[in-house]
Protein backbone atom coordinates (compact mmCIF):
# COMPACT_ATOMS: atom_id res chain seq x y z
CA UNK A 1 0.00 0.00 0.00
CA UNK A 2 2.57 2.53 0.64
CA UNK A 3 4.91 1.86 -2.29
CA UNK A 4 1.79 2.44 -4.23
CA UNK A 5 0.82 5.64 -3.07
CA UNK A 6 5.21 6.53 -3.18
CA UNK A 7 4.28 5.47 -7.30
CA UNK A 8 0.75 7.74 -7.02
CA UNK A 9 2.73 10.58 -5.29
CA UNK A 10 5.84 10.71 -8.09
CA UNK A 11 3.63 10.39 -11.05
CA UNK A 12 1.69 13.34 -9.67
CA UNK A 13 4.74 15.43 -9.49
CA UNK A 14 6.36 14.15 -12.63
CA UNK A 15 2.46 15.02 -14.33
CA UNK A 16 2.35 18.28 -12.73
CA UNK A 17 6.13 19.83 -13.77
CA UNK A 18 5.02 18.30 -17.56
CA UNK A 19 1.68 20.79 -17.08
CA UNK A 20 4.21 23.32 -16.12
CA UNK A 21 6.34 22.90 -19.09
CA UNK A 22 3.58 23.10 -21.30
CA UNK A 23 1.56 26.61 -19.87
CA UNK A 24 4.77 27.56 -21.15
CA UNK A 25 4.79 26.95 -24.78
CA UNK A 26 1.41 29.77 -25.58
CA UNK A 27 -0.17 28.37 -29.19
CA UNK A 28 -2.10 31.58 -28.43
CA UNK A 29 -1.72 34.79 -27.19
CA UNK A 30 -5.00 36.69 -26.22
CA UNK A 31 -5.57 40.86 -26.71
CA UNK A 32 -6.54 41.28 -23.65
CA UNK A 33 -3.99 39.34 -21.17
CA UNK A 34 -4.12 35.64 -20.73
CA UNK A 35 -3.24 32.84 -23.80
CA UNK A 36 -3.99 29.35 -24.45
CA UNK A 37 -1.50 26.62 -23.81
CA UNK A 38 -0.15 23.59 -25.34
CA UNK A 39 -2.56 21.21 -23.64
CA UNK A 40 -1.35 22.26 -19.82
CA UNK A 41 -3.86 20.84 -18.19
CA UNK A 42 -4.00 17.53 -19.99
CA UNK A 43 -1.53 15.83 -17.64
CA UNK A 44 -3.60 16.67 -14.49
CA UNK A 45 -6.69 15.47 -16.17
CA UNK A 46 -5.05 12.25 -17.03
CA UNK A 47 -3.87 11.80 -12.92
CA UNK A 48 -7.65 11.69 -12.25
CA UNK A 49 -8.67 9.87 -14.49
CA UNK A 50 -5.76 7.02 -13.41
CA UNK A 51 -5.70 7.69 -10.21
CA UNK A 52 -9.38 9.08 -9.02
CA UNK A 53 -10.79 11.94 -7.73
CA UNK A 54 -9.18 12.32 -4.45
CA UNK A 55 -5.44 12.31 -6.45
CA UNK A 56 -6.80 14.24 -9.76
CA UNK A 57 -8.04 17.40 -7.22
CA UNK A 58 -4.76 17.14 -4.86
CA UNK A 59 -2.25 17.07 -8.12
CA UNK A 60 -4.71 19.82 -9.83
CA UNK A 61 -4.25 22.01 -6.84
CA UNK A 62 -0.40 21.89 -6.32
CA UNK A 63 -0.43 22.67 -10.00
CA UNK A 64 -2.81 25.55 -9.41
CA UNK A 65 -0.05 26.78 -6.64
CA UNK A 66 2.63 26.68 -9.34
CA UNK A 67 0.42 28.28 -11.53
CA UNK A 68 -0.16 31.15 -9.41
CA UNK A 69 3.95 31.41 -8.36
CA UNK A 70 4.24 31.82 -12.14
CA UNK A 71 2.14 34.10 -12.12
CA UNK A 72 2.37 36.45 -9.21
CA UNK A 73 5.08 38.71 -10.59
CA UNK A 74 4.96 42.47 -11.38
CA UNK A 75 4.88 41.60 -15.17
CA UNK A 76 1.65 39.14 -14.49
CA UNK A 77 -1.18 40.11 -12.42
CA UNK A 78 0.42 42.37 -9.77
CA UNK A 79 1.15 44.87 -12.66
CA UNK A 80 -2.15 45.01 -13.83
CA UNK A 81 -3.14 47.79 -11.36
CA UNK A 82 -5.70 45.90 -9.35
CA UNK A 83 -7.94 46.54 -6.29
CA UNK A 84 -7.24 43.91 -3.73
CA UNK A 85 -10.55 43.17 -4.07
CA UNK A 86 -9.90 42.09 -7.62
CA UNK A 87 -6.84 40.42 -6.89
CA UNK A 88 -8.29 38.05 -4.81
CA UNK A 89 -10.97 37.43 -7.10
CA UNK A 90 -8.37 37.21 -9.95
CA UNK A 91 -6.50 34.81 -7.80
CA UNK A 92 -8.97 32.28 -6.67
CA UNK A 93 -10.71 32.19 -10.12
CA UNK A 94 -8.28 32.44 -11.95
CA UNK A 95 -5.86 30.27 -10.89
CA UNK A 96 -6.80 27.85 -7.62
CA UNK A 97 -10.15 26.93 -8.98
CA UNK A 98 -9.78 26.95 -12.58
CA UNK A 99 -6.69 24.55 -12.24
CA UNK A 100 -8.10 22.30 -9.61
CA UNK A 101 -11.28 21.79 -10.81
CA UNK A 102 -9.39 19.91 -13.24
CA UNK A 103 -9.71 16.99 -10.70
CA UNK A 104 -13.27 16.21 -11.51
CA UNK A 105 -12.14 14.20 -14.90
CA UNK A 106 -12.13 11.16 -12.65
CA UNK A 107 -16.03 11.17 -12.67
CA UNK A 108 -14.65 9.33 -16.22
CA UNK A 109 -12.86 7.21 -14.66
CA UNK A 110 -15.07 4.13 -15.94
CA UNK A 111 -15.05 3.35 -19.51
CA UNK A 112 -13.40 6.26 -20.25
CA UNK A 113 -11.60 4.60 -23.00
CA UNK A 114 -14.28 4.36 -24.87
CA UNK A 115 -14.52 8.54 -24.81
CA UNK A 116 -10.77 8.64 -25.75
CA UNK A 117 -11.59 6.28 -28.51
CA UNK A 118 -14.38 8.29 -30.11
CA UNK A 119 -13.39 11.82 -29.10
CA UNK A 120 -10.48 10.49 -31.41
CA UNK A 121 -12.36 9.26 -34.29
CA UNK A 122 -14.13 12.44 -33.91
CA UNK A 123 -11.38 14.64 -34.01
CA UNK A 124 -9.40 12.85 -37.14
CA UNK A 125 -12.73 13.01 -39.53
CA UNK A 126 -13.78 16.10 -38.77
CA UNK A 127 -9.96 17.82 -39.24
CA UNK A 128 -9.46 15.51 -41.95
CA UNK A 129 -12.77 16.96 -43.62
CA UNK A 130 -11.88 20.38 -42.89
CA UNK A 131 -8.84 19.42 -44.26
CA UNK A 132 -10.11 18.16 -47.95
CA UNK A 133 -12.51 21.39 -48.35
CA UNK A 134 -9.24 23.48 -47.65
CA UNK A 135 -7.46 21.21 -50.20
CA UNK A 136 -10.40 21.78 -52.95
CA UNK A 137 -13.12 19.62 -52.36
CA UNK A 138 -16.26 21.72 -52.81
CA UNK A 139 -18.94 21.44 -49.93
CA UNK A 140 -21.44 19.28 -51.93
CA UNK A 141 -19.07 16.66 -52.73
CA UNK A 142 -17.15 16.87 -49.23
CA UNK A 143 -21.15 16.45 -47.98
CA UNK A 144 -21.33 13.56 -50.43
CA UNK A 145 -18.07 11.51 -49.41
CA UNK A 146 -18.34 12.19 -45.92
CA UNK A 147 -22.00 10.89 -45.35
CA UNK A 148 -20.38 7.66 -47.41
CA UNK A 149 -20.72 6.02 -44.08
CA UNK A 150 -23.89 5.40 -44.69
CA UNK A 151 -22.24 2.44 -46.74
CA UNK A 152 -19.25 1.73 -44.74
CA UNK A 153 -21.11 0.79 -41.40
CA UNK A 154 -22.75 -1.96 -42.46
CA UNK A 155 -19.36 -2.98 -44.55
CA UNK A 156 -17.61 -2.81 -41.43
CA UNK A 157 -20.14 -4.10 -39.43
CA UNK A 158 -19.73 -7.57 -41.06
CA UNK A 159 -15.81 -8.20 -39.43
CA UNK A 160 -17.82 -7.68 -35.79
CA UNK A 161 -20.75 -10.43 -37.32
CA UNK A 162 -23.21 -7.44 -37.25
CA UNK A 163 -25.71 -8.51 -40.48
CA UNK A 164 -27.50 -6.68 -42.22
CA UNK A 165 -30.99 -7.46 -43.96
CA UNK A 166 -31.69 -6.69 -47.42
CA UNK A 167 -34.48 -4.42 -47.02
CA UNK A 168 -31.85 -2.52 -45.28
CA UNK A 169 -29.15 -2.82 -48.11
CA UNK A 170 -31.25 -1.35 -50.31
CA UNK A 171 -32.12 1.25 -48.21
CA UNK A 172 -28.61 1.91 -47.81
CA UNK A 173 -28.57 1.86 -51.78
CA UNK A 174 -31.22 4.58 -52.05
CA UNK A 175 -29.74 6.67 -49.58
CA UNK A 176 -26.62 6.96 -51.81
CA UNK A 177 -27.97 7.71 -54.90
CA UNK A 178 -30.25 10.42 -53.01
CA UNK A 179 -26.92 11.97 -51.30
CA UNK A 180 -25.30 12.03 -55.12
CA UNK A 181 -28.85 13.91 -56.23
CA UNK A 182 -28.48 16.42 -53.46
CA UNK A 183 -24.90 17.37 -53.19
CA UNK A 184 -23.10 16.33 -56.60
CA UNK A 185 -23.97 19.62 -58.99
CA UNK A 186 -20.97 18.76 -62.12
CA UNK A 187 -19.44 16.01 -62.78
CA UNK A 188 -17.94 13.73 -60.33
CA UNK A 189 -13.80 13.26 -60.59
CA UNK A 190 -11.79 12.31 -57.04
CA UNK A 191 -9.30 14.68 -56.97
CA UNK A 192 -6.80 14.60 -53.83
CA UNK A 193 -8.72 16.74 -51.09
CA UNK A 194 -11.59 14.54 -51.67
CA UNK A 195 -9.34 11.23 -50.54
CA UNK A 196 -8.54 13.28 -47.22
CA UNK A 197 -12.45 13.64 -46.95
CA UNK A 198 -12.91 9.38 -48.14
CA UNK A 199 -10.59 9.59 -44.91
CA UNK A 200 -13.11 11.32 -42.89
CA UNK A 201 -15.95 8.90 -43.58
CA UNK A 202 -14.08 6.08 -42.89
CA UNK A 203 -13.51 7.89 -38.96
CA UNK A 204 -16.76 8.83 -38.78
CA UNK A 205 -17.56 5.14 -39.40
CA UNK A 206 -15.47 3.66 -36.42
CA UNK A 207 -17.34 6.52 -34.27
CA UNK A 208 -20.50 5.36 -35.09
CA UNK A 209 -19.62 1.54 -34.70
CA UNK A 210 -17.56 2.93 -31.66
CA UNK A 211 -20.94 4.03 -29.54
CA UNK A 212 -22.76 1.53 -30.88
CA UNK A 213 -20.64 -0.98 -29.38
CA UNK A 214 -20.19 0.10 -25.79
CA UNK A 215 -22.98 3.04 -25.49
CA UNK A 216 -25.40 0.35 -24.02
CA UNK A 217 -23.23 0.27 -21.09
CA UNK A 218 -21.97 3.92 -20.49
CA UNK A 219 -23.87 7.05 -19.04
CA UNK A 220 -24.62 8.71 -22.43
CA UNK A 221 -23.55 12.20 -20.96
CA UNK A 222 -20.25 11.38 -19.60
CA UNK A 223 -18.94 9.34 -22.78
CA UNK A 224 -20.11 12.75 -24.86
CA UNK A 225 -18.13 15.02 -22.06
CA UNK A 226 -15.35 12.70 -22.65
CA UNK A 227 -15.43 12.41 -26.11
CA UNK A 228 -15.42 16.33 -26.46
CA UNK A 229 -12.56 16.66 -23.83
CA UNK A 230 -9.85 14.95 -26.24
CA UNK A 231 -11.28 15.49 -29.63
CA UNK A 232 -10.86 19.29 -28.32
CA UNK A 233 -7.35 17.94 -27.30
CA UNK A 234 -6.09 16.12 -30.40
CA UNK A 235 -7.20 19.34 -32.19
CA UNK A 236 -5.39 21.45 -29.95
CA UNK A 237 -2.26 19.34 -30.69
CA UNK A 238 -2.06 20.44 -34.54
CA UNK A 239 -2.90 24.02 -34.23
CA UNK A 240 0.81 24.73 -33.73
CA UNK A 241 1.63 22.57 -36.91
CA UNK A 242 -1.38 23.08 -39.30
CA UNK A 243 -3.06 26.71 -38.34
CA UNK A 244 -2.23 30.66 -38.38
CA UNK A 245 -4.38 31.50 -35.09
CA UNK A 246 -5.62 35.09 -35.70
CA UNK A 247 -7.44 35.99 -32.23
CA UNK A 248 -8.99 39.15 -33.77
CA UNK A 249 -10.98 37.36 -36.50
CA UNK A 250 -11.97 34.21 -33.97
CA UNK A 251 -13.60 37.36 -31.95
CA UNK A 252 -15.34 38.67 -35.50
CA UNK A 253 -16.97 35.29 -35.72
CA UNK A 254 -17.24 34.36 -31.72
CA UNK A 255 -21.05 33.91 -32.39
CA UNK A 256 -20.94 31.85 -35.71
CA UNK A 257 -18.47 29.57 -33.54
CA UNK A 258 -20.15 29.40 -30.38
CA UNK A 259 -23.53 28.38 -32.50
CA UNK A 260 -21.54 25.41 -34.00
CA UNK A 261 -19.45 24.19 -31.12
CA UNK A 262 -23.11 24.29 -28.35
CA UNK A 263 -25.72 23.06 -31.00
CA UNK A 264 -24.14 21.04 -34.06
CA UNK A 265 -21.05 19.47 -31.62
CA UNK A 266 -22.56 19.39 -28.45
CA UNK A 267 -26.13 19.46 -28.87
CA UNK A 268 -26.18 16.82 -32.17
CA UNK A 269 -23.19 14.55 -31.08
CA UNK A 270 -24.53 14.13 -27.10
CA UNK A 271 -27.97 13.27 -28.94
CA UNK A 272 -26.36 10.81 -31.38
CA UNK A 273 -24.93 8.60 -28.37
CA UNK A 274 -28.51 8.91 -26.22
CA UNK A 275 -30.21 7.77 -29.46
CA UNK A 276 -27.95 5.29 -30.32
CA UNK A 277 -28.55 3.14 -27.33
CA UNK A 278 -30.39 -0.35 -28.79
CA UNK A 279 -30.76 1.30 -32.33
CA UNK A 280 -29.21 -0.62 -35.43
CA UNK A 281 -26.26 0.99 -36.44
CA UNK A 282 -26.86 0.93 -39.83
CA UNK A 283 -30.33 2.80 -39.31
CA UNK A 284 -28.86 5.01 -37.44
CA UNK A 285 -26.91 6.57 -40.71
CA UNK A 286 -29.31 6.82 -42.69
CA UNK A 287 -31.31 8.96 -40.65
CA UNK A 288 -27.93 10.72 -39.99
CA UNK A 289 -27.63 11.16 -44.14
CA UNK A 290 -31.12 13.47 -43.32
CA UNK A 291 -28.66 16.14 -43.00
CA UNK A 292 -28.13 16.82 -46.64
CA UNK A 293 -32.05 16.56 -47.02
CA UNK A 294 -32.83 19.10 -44.06
CA UNK A 295 -30.47 21.59 -45.40
CA UNK A 296 -31.26 21.74 -48.85
CA UNK A 297 -34.90 22.17 -47.20
CA UNK A 298 -33.88 24.77 -44.87
CA UNK A 299 -32.43 26.32 -47.44
CA UNK A 300 -35.07 26.80 -49.21
CA UNK A 301 -37.67 28.01 -46.43
CA UNK A 302 -35.24 30.18 -44.60
CA UNK A 303 -33.04 31.53 -47.64
CA UNK A 304 -35.55 31.35 -50.35
CA UNK A 305 -33.32 29.63 -52.22
CA UNK A 306 -35.09 27.11 -55.20
CA UNK A 307 -35.01 23.68 -54.91
CA UNK A 308 -34.36 21.58 -58.49
CA UNK A 309 -36.08 18.65 -60.00
CA UNK A 310 -32.84 16.39 -58.67
CA UNK A 311 -33.16 17.67 -55.47
CA UNK A 312 -37.08 16.81 -54.97
CA UNK A 313 -35.86 13.74 -56.35
CA UNK A 314 -33.25 13.09 -53.91
CA UNK A 315 -35.14 14.11 -51.13
CA UNK A 316 -38.46 11.55 -52.11
CA UNK A 317 -35.17 8.77 -52.44
CA UNK A 318 -34.27 9.98 -49.19
CA UNK A 319 -37.08 9.15 -47.05
CA UNK A 320 -38.27 6.24 -48.69
CA UNK A 321 -34.54 5.22 -47.73
CA UNK A 322 -35.60 5.62 -43.68
CA UNK A 323 -38.94 4.18 -44.07
CA UNK A 324 -37.92 0.75 -46.05
CA UNK A 325 -35.24 0.81 -43.22
CA UNK A 326 -37.83 1.06 -40.46
CA UNK A 327 -39.96 -1.63 -41.89
CA UNK A 328 -40.13 -4.75 -39.83
CA UNK A 329 -39.42 -7.57 -40.68
CA UNK A 330 -41.33 -11.27 -40.06
CA UNK A 331 -39.84 -13.19 -36.74
CA UNK A 332 -38.13 -15.88 -39.04
CA UNK A 333 -36.15 -13.07 -41.55
CA UNK A 334 -35.31 -11.32 -38.27
CA UNK A 335 -33.63 -14.18 -36.88
CA UNK A 336 -31.77 -14.92 -40.04
CA UNK A 337 -30.33 -11.27 -40.09
CA UNK A 338 -29.09 -11.56 -36.73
Amino acid sequence: MKNNNTKKLAACAVMVALGAVLSMIKVLQMPFGGSVTLLSMLPCAMISIMYGLKWGFAASFVESVVQLAFGVTMDGILGWGMTPSALIGTILLDYIVAYTVIGIAGIFRKKGYVGICCGTALAIASNFQQAGITAGTDAGKAGFLTALYVVLVPVFGLFFKRKVSLPVWVAVALSVVSLYLLCIKGSFRLAAGDLLVLVCAVCFAVHILVIDRFSATCDGVKLSCVQFLFAALWSAVCIPFFEHVDAAALLSCALPLLYVGVFSCGVGYTLQILAQKGSNPTVVTILLSLESVFAVIAGAIILHQSMTPREYLGCVLMFLAVVLAQIPLPAKAARAGK
